[in-house]
Order: C-alpha cells, then structure tokens, then sequence
C-alpha cells in the first residue's frame, strides 16, 4: 500500500537532510539521489518542498530517467491534492467537424454562384 503523504508535509522537507518533491501526483525522497543527478544537486534543491511535475516535463526526461525515479518513490498525494487530470479530447471529431462545415461551406459558395 502506498502511503499518503500531504503537500503540507512535502513542504516540510524541503532542505538538504531530506529533500522532497512531488511529480506527477508521486512524493519522491531524492536525498540520496542528490549527488548522482546529471543536472547538479541544486536542480533538486531548488525544487523540494514543492510540485516539481512541470521543471520536470521541460527538461524532457528519458525513459531511463523516469525508470530511476521510481526507487526514490515514498508516496502520493492525497486525492483532493492531487491536481485536476485533463479532460481527454478526442482531435477525430473535431477533424470530421471541421471538414464537414467546410464542405457545407464550399457547396454553399458553389450553389450560390451558380444560381
């Protein structure tokens, strides 16, 4: 079972002895990650204590990054922490409305010239 921990308490620790961070819903312990880290242990200072998701995503991490973090893995954010999951947009439709419209639009110009 994965513990709940809360953004409260991630904010708690968030120094050198014991570095913190939330990606993706996910609390990380990165304390002994901190000397390993290819992009300086100052990166993951900066970041503790807080959502890191979004410095986390710009980067553009590797498989094998994303893979390496699941050790460092302590727990999740409560569900009403958790930040609001994006609604899932189906492009398909959209597409098929589009070119619909236009053909409507493209007859219309047509028959009106032709009239």
């Amino acid at each position: 079972m994965t513990e709940v921990i809360t953004r409260a308490e991630v904010k708690k620790n968030r120094h050198r002895n014991k570095p913190w961070l939330i990606i993706h819903d996910d609390v990380y312990d990165v304390t002994k990650f901190l000397e390993e880290h290819p992009g300086g242990e100052d990166t993951l200072l900066d970041a503790a204590g807080s959502d890191a998701t979004q410095a986390f995503e710009d980067v553009g991490h590797s498989e094998d990054a994303r893979e390496l973090l699941k050790q460092y893995k302590i727990g999740t954010l409560p569900d009403d922490e958790k930040s609001p999951k994006p609604v899932p947009c189906n492009w398909k439709w959209y597409a098929l409305a589009a070119l619909i419209i236009g053909a409507i639009a493209v007859g219309a110009v047509v028959y009106k010239k032709n009239s």
